[in-house]
């Protein structure tokens, strides 16, 4: 039939469930510090107090931000409320994955024909753009973008 279970045998079962269960905590707590890109604002409650009237402010806007990425080339199209080409002073955005900062690219963007457009090279999957706009009456616009890579 077998050996009888003993004392000893129920404590290394016990012990080598444990460890296991404790080696993946251990490996997961490490995989989520390091792939953590870091905060969003430093002061939460400074960022709330004037958060109402920026969005109120970027709502006026009315832009509309369409990304395309082809053959190595992010294209942003940024339209205003009548579909024309908005009004952007300065442009900056930081393309990364969403779950780690490893990957995360700063592109310049040039200006031609109302598209915004930049050479980066980025692997097929998820995606996503914070990107920073100023309008030329100096209202601040921000957003997070999806975007997916096929190939």
């Amino acid at each position: 039939m077998g050996k009888p279970l003993t004392g000893r045998k129920v404590l290394l079962i016990a012990l080598a469930f444990f460890g296991i269960v404790i080696a993946v905590n251990v490996t997961m707590a490490v995989k989520a510090v390091k792939t953590f890109p870091g905060l969003e604002v430093s002061n939460s409650y400074v960022a709330s107090q004037t958060f109402d009237a920026d969005r109120a402010a970027q709502e006026k806007l009315g832009w509309v931000v369409e990304p395309t990425y082809d053959r190595g080339v992010l294209s942003l199209v940024i339209r205003d409320k009548g579909g024309l080409p908005a009004r952007v002073a300065t442009l900056n955005a930081l393309v990364g994955r969403t779950t780690m900062a490893s990957e995360d690219v700063e592109p310049e963007f040039s200006f031609s024909g109302g598209i915004f457009s930049a050479p980066v090279a980025l692997a097929p999957g998820a995606w996503l753009i914070h990107l920073d706009a100023v309008a030329h009456d100096g209202t601040k616009f921000r957003q997070r973008i999806d975007l997916f890579v096929d190939k």
